[in-house]
Formats: structure tokens, C-alpha cells, sequence
């Protein structure tokens, strides 16, 4: 399956760490990770995708694709800034937020609107969004949501 990962391009340490453990976990259980490429949570989880058999997809606001993380493996550049949210959320059967600011919360609005389930963690309350403590109960959740 294909996950997309949104969440905040700046972090904290600790969000850092739990962004890089959802990556372990998506790509250890043979997922795909599409997200917006950059850093913060972006880059936490590519790198956590680095070291397994899952693929990163980096969908970029500008349009020059070495702005990518040096953990994304396929750098997608489209010159649309913020308007490339869509394309995250469209190009993934399920979302995962985590963190995040208004950026994040335009995705889980497009996610919600293209009937994908989403979890979060410490992340936007919004009514669809499925919240969770770990990235262990995030791939969980949304492993089951398309069963």
C-alpha cells in the first residue's frame, strides 16, 4: 500500500524521532510512503523508510527536484507551492498526520474529501481523523481501515 505522510516541515527532536519510527514501521510491513519531500516530519520518515525495502515519493512545491530530502528516493518537482498538497494526499490510499500546522490540516481536509482514512498523531482534532499515540497504532489503524 501506498501511505501518504503529512505533517509539520519543522519539528522537535522528539517529533523528529517518532516521525523516523513511522517510517520503520510503514516500510518494515512493506508499505510505500508518498510525502512533501522536504524536512521535519518529511524527512523523518524518509529516513526512516531508508532502511527497509519501502520507497519514498517526495511530491515537491518547487521545481527544482534537488530540494528534495537526501532520504526521498523519487523527487517529484511541480513548481505548485502549497497547491501540490492535493497531489500528496491523491497519490496515497491512506494518510498519516503527524504534528503540523495549517499546511498539514490542507491535507487532512483533502484526504477526508477523497475518502481516505486518516490517523494522526498529536495532530489537528477533526472529526474523521483517527487518533492515535504511536506509529505502531497508526499503521495499524490504517491497515484495517482498508481491509
Amino acid at each position: 500500500m501506498r501511505v501518504s505522510v503529512i505533517g509539520g516541515g519543522t519539528t522537535t527532536e522528539a517529533e523528529y524521532r517518532n516521525a523516523v519510527k513511522l517510517g520503520s514501521e510503514l516500510g518494515s510491513r512493506g508499505h510505500d510512503v508518498v510525502c512533501g519531500g522536504l524536512g521535519g516530519v518529511m524527512e523523518g520518515v524518509a529516513k526512516g523508510m531508508s532502511d527497509t525495502w519501502g520507497r519514498t515519493i517526495g511530491i515537491l512545491p518547487s521545481d527544482d527536484p534537488e530540494t528534495a530530502n537526501p532520504f526521498v528516493d523519487t523527487a517529484i518537482a511541480t513548481g505548485l507551492g502549497n497547491a501540490r498538497n492535493v497531489l500528496v494526499v491523491l497519490n496515497g490510499e491512506a494518510a498519516i498526520a503527524v504534528n503540523g500546522g495549517p499546511g498539514t490540516l490542507s491535507e487532512i481536509g483533502h484526504a477526508l474529501d477523497l475518502g481516505r482514512p486518516v490517523a494522526g498523531m498529536d495532530t489537528h482534532r477533526v472529526d474523521g481523523v483517527e487518533p492515535v499515540e504511536t506509529p505502531t497504532e497508526a499503521v495499524d489503524f490504517v491497515e484495517s481501515a482498508l481491509k
